[in-house]
């Protein structure tokens, strides 16, 4: 692809101390670059800052980055989509480095996996959380990913137009790392510096309550993109309780040619019918999944052939 078209796409919610910052550093390492700011009903002076820099702007309304993030790639019309956090914790200077890696080895994600600058760059409870959810990931998924929840990524227009983007907060970061798993395109990884926010300026994402999200959206993305394992769990453990107390049952109908306890026998049955009816939930699921799956890839390569 010779001189592609790049957007540089920055969500902001409240970062009148950085975004200028953020716009003139992107500007530098990437001149040639579309910078677009989504406002995210700031109530400080980002949209204001941001316009008078000169950049592209839009007004994001639905709150949540991930509503953001489905706003931009909507409207934005580029080769190259790079997402940045205007937090200014990202070193823009391997943008570059990144850009060229992207396109040498035509990729359609390079993440930039952060790496601490020291211990007390991240919130307390956050390196945690992210390795945690990180290894949640890999067991499920067989995600190789360092850091799942990475939001400074560059994508290509068939990823963009084709991702489905569900998620309204962080929890995006989730669902664009296992869409591009699932769909089994090509991705790598990055390391960038990553540094402690400027006085007076504060991280958006709550430790308890976006870790909920995130956690639940990864099991909504287990239910939807793997029926069979989280159903198949279901069946497999209703059926061994059910067998477990027919098969008593029966020992002791055989013991005293008697059966005592039909509460007990009842509450088996049931137990091995719902079982039954999860396995069959689970099947149905997977054959309609893969059917989605050939939609969004059927979709990725109309896109994927356009920029060839």
């Amino acid at each position: 692809m010779s001189d592609p078209k790049i957007a540089i796409i920055i969500p902001c919610y409240n970062e009148d101390l950085t975004i200028n910052k953020v716009i003139s550093d992107f500007q530098q390492v990437v001149p040639h670059a579309t910078i677009y700011v989504f406002d995210n009903n700031s109530t400080d002076n980002t949209y204001e800052y941001a316009k008078q820099s000169g950049v592209t702007i839009y007004k994001s309304p639905y709150q949540g980055k991930g509503n953001v993030i489905r706003h931009a790639f909507a409207v934005v019309d580029a080769d190259v989509y790079i997402i940045a956090d205007g937090d200014d914790q990202c070193d823009t200077s391997v943008i570059p480095e990144g850009i060229q890696k992207f396109l040498d080895e035509d990729l359609d994600m390079l993440s930039f996996v952060r790496v601490a600058e020291h211990e007390k760059v991240y919130r307390t409870g956050h390196a945690f959380g992210n390795k945690m959810l990180t290894n949640l990931v890999k067991l499920f998924f067989k995600n190789k990913a360092a850091d799942i929840l990475g939001g400074y990524r560059i994508f290509s227009k068939a990823f963009v137009k084709s991702f489905p983007a569900h998620s309204r907060g962080f929890e995006i970061e989730i669902e664009l790392s296992i869409f591009a798993h699932q769909m089994r395109l090509l991705t790598a990884e990055m390391e960038v510096p990553y540094r402690k926010r400027p006085e007076g300026s504060f991280s958006k994402l709550n430790t308890i309550t976006d870790g909920i999200l995130i956690l639940s959206t990864i099991i909504y993305l287990i239910i939807t993109e793997k029926p069979l394992l989280f159903f198949g769990t279901i069946f497999g453990v209703l059926g061994s309780l059910a067998t477990f107390w027919i098969v008593d049952v029966y020992l002791e109908f055989l013991q005293i040619m008697s059966v005592p306890r039909f509460p007990t026998l009842i509450f088996a049955l049931i137990l091995l019918s719902l079982a039954s009816l999860s396995l069959s939930v689970g099947i149905i699921l997977t054959f309609l999944q893969r059917n989605t799956m050939e939609q969004k890839r059927y979709m990725y390569l109309q896109y994927k052939n356009r920029s060839v």
